[in-house]
């Protein structure tokens, strides 16, 4: 992909609207584009920078999906969509990518037309607690949830503030995740949760240990170079 790809698919969006610099002195945000375990993703400095470590997050999706009982792809707070279509790619798998950020949906649309997976791709901009039907279950749900304690986020002034602010322990955001992938989490799925590192897996384990109306159970995690991976499960079947 180059940043004239990016610029068609602009224009073929709904928004109508562009989000790029594609020479000197033109206003807005400058469209880059990086490698993303091979698949090409596009970004703005208004989103937050996919990182290379979470193709961990990935890989470990599709390694688990032919494994998992049938249905689609959930992937929360999922910005440029990037760990999520990388997941699907090859596959027959539906996914379906919510985010809050109306800038980070659009660059998820684009992202996922750039890899020919808009058929089976849907995007839904809101709160993850409002995006979802009570009836909607998932077989494999990514959560990429922000986990920065509010008052670390000086520490990353390149990033958007809302992209990694987790709230004051850095968990709250987390704590959401849990409760809508137990709400939406099938029989035999699985869910991949991204989180800081050690202490904070520590602390997801704790969380569906304690509270049974999740029905999760945490079954490993990974550790990469910028955060961790924790392996959830349901725990009834």
């Amino acid at each position: 992909m180059t940043v004239e790809d990016v610029t068609v698919l602009h224009s073929r969006s709904a928004s109508g609207t562009t989000s790029r610099r594609t020479g000197a002195g033109a206003a807005g945000p400058v469209t880059q584009i990086t490698d993303f375990g091979g698949l090409a993703v596009a970004f703005d400095d208004r989103v937050l920078k996919p990182r290379e470590w979470t193709v961990l997050q990935s890989d470990w999706a599709r390694e688990l999906l032919p494994t998992l009982p049938d249905g689609d792809v959930l992937e929360l707070c999922a910005g440029v969509g990037h760990i999520g279509l990388r997941a699907v790619l090859g596959s027959h798998r539906r996914l379906l990518m919510v985010d809050k950020s109306g800038v980070a949906c659009r660059y998820a649309g684009l992202n996922a037309q750039h890899a020919r997976l808009s058929r089976q791709v849907d995007i839904r901009c809101g709160d993850m607690e409002r995006c979802l039907g009570p009836e909607e279950r998932f077989a494999l749900v990514i959560a990429d949830p922000p986990w920065v304690p509010s008052d670390g986020c000086a520490e990353h002034p390149d990033d958007p503030l809302h992209a990694i602010d987790g709230g004051a322990d850095g968990l709250e955001l987390i704590r959401t995740a849990l409760r809508v992938t137990g709400a939406h989490l099938l029989p035999g799925g699985s869910a991949l949760l991204q989180v800081a590192g050690v202490d904070q897996v520590a602390a997801v384990e704790r969380a569906v240990d304690r509270d049974a109306a999740l029905d999760l159970e945490a079954v490993g995690h990974r550790i990469g170079e910028g955060g961790a991976v924790v392996h959830l499960r349901r725990r009834s079947l």
